[in-house]
């Protein structure tokens, strides 16, 4: 049965922003709450299990993703674009005020909060017209929200190429290189429009009525502590890890990599190597992590993209038995959550460190753009469960330090992996009855049925 309390969820169009709080939604839409999902056309696909799952309670708002003369006709997620894209989708997106509005006005039973990405901040002057309060979802953690703030408020415009850039008053007082800041950050130009507008999205983020995060307590929780103080009011949920029961779907050779993975006894003896969704490696960088993973002599499963060849010639024969490359898609959750695997070669993007976190395995780090140098930082400096073995896009790591690097890691009960299954641990005790994370959620679903309270 649905509820009076309806909600307007407005996700951004990336996986990483997707992902995560179209599990939230699913959590809400547990607790009986109605929720209206805005999503465009080709993006439809990415909801189909949801709603299936809830087909009482989860609609759709479908409106036709507005053009812009950047983004290519069809264009609709920025996995087909890539990182370059989100200035130009956060602008093409706030073209929808006007067909929300009309659907707003127009409905029986309109929403009575909107929850939406903190790439959409601009929906704030939205919900403002509407008279309902924004909820602001950080898909991310609280670290970086401490940072990108920072950035708007006292960076602007962007420090010179090869600075130092400090964050005195944040905990820790980290500092970065200039080229490590959030790319969302480095991409604005002064006096650009859609900079302009991108920028004063960001800042609207402060004014929101409450703030969701993708991360618990036990990771990062002096940062959600600074940033409630900073803030200034309590409607600061931290329900994290979200997606850390994410179902895969299998296509053919999911099941191979489980086989595979299964015929090994020693707990923790594998190293699982993935970039995530859209990061492709150049044919050098390929040839360094393979001869890298070819010297440490651990076992690993690597998931190769669009390699076309590029593996070193022979590669494949020689780590036959120990090493398995796999050229399509793979069950990450499952991978991460096996009993041999042990280690994580990463870009440290964040749903794929919470899985890493989840399945309480240690990280090796090669962050490469948007908030992986500062996700890095926190593994690294804060938590202790990575190193880092690579910086930057274009990087190509020493293959000898590559494969020292890797032993070292995966070779018995490094600091890392003793460090992977204490987060495990934290984990798994948020998302129980009574963990943080649990009850932040239901203080969530207490707070969205008090706006839906109407007299």
């Amino acid at each position: 049965m649905s509820s009076k309390c309806h909600i307007l969820i407005f996700p951004y169009p990336a996986q990483g922003h997707l992902l995560p709080l179209l599990d939230l939604t699913h959590h809400l839409a547990l607790k009986s709450i109605t929720i209206t999902i805005i999503i465009t056309p080709k993006n439809i696909p990415i909801l189909n299990n949801l709603i299936s799952t809830h087909p009482n309670t989860i609609n759709t708002l479908i409106l036709p993703f507005p053009s812009h003369p950047i983004i290519p006709p069809g264009v609709e997620n920025i996995r087909d674009i890539g990182n370059t894209g989100n200035y130009p989708f956060i602008n093409a997106l706030s073209k929808l005020q006007n067909p929300i509005i009309e659907w707003f006005n127009s409905h029986a039973n309109p929403p009575v909060a909107i929850i939406s990405d903190f790439f959409l901040g601009w929906t704030h002057q939205l919900a403002t017209q509407l008279g309902i309060p924004r909820i602001a979802f950080y898909s991310s953690n609280a670290f970086l929200t401490a940072v990108v703030i920072r950035c708007w408020r006292d960076l602007l415009p962007p420090p010179p190429p090869h600075a130092v850039v400090h964050f005195p008053g944040l905990p820790g007082t980290p500092s970065f290189k200039r080229q490590h800041l959030p790319s969302i950050f480095l991409r604005y130009r002064e006096l650009d429009l859609e900079s302009e507008f991108v920028k004063k999205s960001f800042e609207a983020n402060a004014e929101s009525w409450g703030c969701i995060f993708n991360t618990f307590r036990g990771l990062d929780g002096m940062y959600l502590d600074h940033l409630q103080v900073q803030f200034g009011h309590r409607r600061f949920f931290a329900v994290g890890p979200l997606c850390s029961n994410r179902v895969e779907s299998d296509p053919d050779g999911g099941c191979e990599v489980l086989k595979w993975l299964d015929q090994w006894e020693e707990n923790g003896s594998v190293l699982y190597v993935c970039f995530g969704s859209q990061k492709v490696l150049r044919k050098e960088q390929i040839a360094s992590l393979a001869l890298g993973l070819e010297n440490s002599w651990v076992r690993f499963i690597w998931v190769v993209k669009d390699s076309n060849g590029s593996l070193p010639n022979g590669f494949e024969d020689r780590v036959s038995g120990r090493g398995l490359v796999v050229k399509s898609w793979a069950p990450q959750v499952a991978i991460l959550g096996h009993r041999v695997v042990g280690g994580f070669l990463s870009h440290c993007g964040w749903n794929s460190v919470l899985e890493a976190m989840v399945a309480g395995v240690a990280i090796l780090g090669w962050p490469m753009e948007a908030d992986q140098f500062v996700n890095a930082r926190l593994l690294v400096e804060d938590i202790g469960v990575a190193v880092r073995i690579c910086e930057g896009a274009d990087s190509v790591p020493n293959p000898d330090e590559l494969g020292r690097a890797i032993s070292e890691l995966m070779g018995g009960d490094s600091l890392q992996k003793r460090r992977g299954k204490v987060m495990r641990e934290e984990a798994l005790k948020v998302l129980g009855k009574d963990g943080n994370s649990s009850k932040e959620l239901d203080e969530l679903v207490k707070a969205l049925m008090q706006l839906g309270v109407r007299e």
